[in-house]
């Protein structure tokens, strides 16, 4: 069999999409533009043509690159007359509470994001790119599951008005949200995306959307057409990490999720691996997870935002004798892997929060609610810097390991840093194939909670209950953990896991 790549993401119809530019002979790139435009259909409430995020591009032979199109802050601050509100989204065991309306709409940088990709490293038109999204989007998909149990658990915010209802109310059940099975139509959305692929990003940045965009932001909202006009897509150097005998490429500042997976490892890389369910292990990993949660606060109250001196060696070592003194012994977001037989490797992860509440006219876009995350606002709603680019804890990453390579990421907010941490020791510290890394019960410490999967620790929680607390076992894996969609390759041979937790879809192609 002629290998011609591999791809997991959190569809199956995303990871189609990629396949299918794959078997046209597109590289890498091509795919994962391809399985974005897709995903925007697919997976709704996890992204959207009015959503940011980033990707690590390392094509074969060269070295890596990030592309930044992450939300901007608006140029112009106020908090007072701004439609703005919360809702609660139900997890189940939690419930988290999210801020929506057009006063939570950041600069979107998804659709100029794409085509600097393409106009970088594509190989065919974009045209070609987009089509399976038109297609799945005119003629509908089926709900799945998961999509069904996202859409659930943000239904305020997809049942805000008649026009969102129009689109994601479901027939069956009329009240709720689509439910599993029904077939979901974006008419609408299919001709925005033909008409993107025919006018370029200029359309959404210069053109009629921008126009839409202001207009609606006007009434309640924040951004205008000089935002749009401005936005820059921003090209970085990765963040490089050394744990043990690999090195993680990840995204770096000023996003602030791989400088704490990369503060993590660093805690880590002086202590023993310890097997994998061992109680010892889990509550030194769950003590880790704590100090770096604690660092990021300390940090941003110091500097105001997260820069590279988190890994200073000393203050390192402060937090690490902190994790040594312990009695223990030795949000809506998606991600995207794609590696292609030339050994191009790509790595995005998007996001639009949870969606503003609103659909954009009759383009079939909802917009992301990214100033109404607290988890990218710490210090408080309407405090950013205006027209600035947004922080974040997305962290695509590329890691090279003396086996081979993987290119991985996760959705789940703040969750996701702790997610691909885990997959990363589950393939460095522990040797395990990238399904079973990917597979692998998590934890997750927050709010001096100490979250498990089943399976987590092995026999008695007894021990861990006493040192760290409060826990929380959950009955079953879940998306809460995030879901770190994961391509391997090594040598000519390609494996790709989609993280269960979130619908996740691996292919070899």
């Amino acid at each position: 069999m002629n290998r011609r790549g591999a791809i997991a993401s959190g569809h199956e119809l995303t990871s189609a999409a990629a396949e299918e530019i794959l078997l046209d002979g597109g590289n890498a790139f091509d795919a994962i533009i391809a399985a974005h435009f897709t995903a925007c259909v697919v997976e709704p409430v996890l992204t959207s043509l009015g959503a940011g995020g980033y990707m690590l591009a390392e094509p074969g032979g060269s070295s890596c690159r990030v592309y930044d199109f992450f939300t901007q802050t608006p140029q112009q601050k106020r908090d007072q007359g701004l439609d703005f509100y919360p809702i609660s989204a139900d997890f189940g065991p939690t419930r988290q509470e999210f801020h929506i309306g057009r006063g939570s709409v950041a600069v979107p940088g998804c659709v100029r994001g794409m085509f600097e990709v393409h106009r970088d490293l594509g190989s065919l038109p974009m045209r070609r790119l987009i089509e399976p999204a038109v297609r799945h989007a005119r003629e509908g998909v089926t709900l799945n599951t998961m999509q069904a149990s996202i859409l659930d658990i943000v239904s305020p915010i997809y049942l805000a008005s008649s026009a969102v209802v129009e689109v994601y109310g479901s027939r069956l059940q009329p009240g709720k949200t689509l439910q599993e099975g029904e077939t979901f139509r974006q008419t609408q959305l299919a001709a925005t995306l033909e008409a993107l692929a025919a006018e370029g990003d200029r359309l959404f940045y210069e053109g009629d959307i921008a126009a839409m965009i202001a207009g609606q932001c006007a009434q309640g909202g924040l951004l205008t057409r000089a935002d749009l006009a401005a936005y820059r897509v921003e090209r970085r150097e990765p963040l490089r990490i050394n744990y043990r005998d690999a090195e993680l490429l990840i995204n770096p500042p000023p996003s602030s999720g791989g400088i704490l997976i990369g503060f993590a490892l660093a805690l880590l890389d002086q202590l023993p691996p310890g097997e994998p369910t061992c109680p010892d292990r889990v509550g030194r990993l769950a003590e880790v997870m704590a100090v770096t949660n604690k660092a990021r606060v300390e940090a941003l109250a110091d500097r105001g935002n997260l820069l590279e001196h988190l890994l200073d060696p000393e203050l390192l070592e402060r937090y690490r004798r902190e994790v040594m003194e312990h009695p223990y012994c030795s949000r809506g977001t998606t991600h995207i892997s794609v590696v292609d037989g030339e050994g191009n490797l790509a790595s995005m992860t998007v996001s639009n929060g949870e969606g503003c509440g609103e659909l954009l006219g009759d383009t079939g876009i909802m917009l992301n609610n990214v100033l109404g995350e607290e988890d990218l606002n710490p210090g408080g709603f309407f405090r950013w810097q205006p027209g600035t680019r947004m922080t974040s804890m997305m962290a695509p990453a590329i890691l090279h390991t003396p086996r081979g390579r993987a290119v991985l990421g996760s959705g789940g907010s703040n969750r996701l840093r702790t997610a691909i941490l885990q997959v990363i020791l589950n393939l460095v510290d522990h040797g395990m194939s990238i399904e079973a890394a990917v597979a692998a019960p998590r934890v997750h410490m927050e709010h001096g909670t100490l979250n498990l999967e089943p399976g987590a620790v092995r026999g008695s929680l007894d021990g861990l209950q006493s040192e760290l607390g409060d826990l929380r076992p959950w009955p079953d894996r879940n998306l809460f953990f995030g879901g770190v969609h994961s391509v391997w390759l090594t040598g000519d041979e390609y494996h790709a896991a989609g993280d269960p937790r979130r619908g996740g879809r691996g292919l070899v192609v």
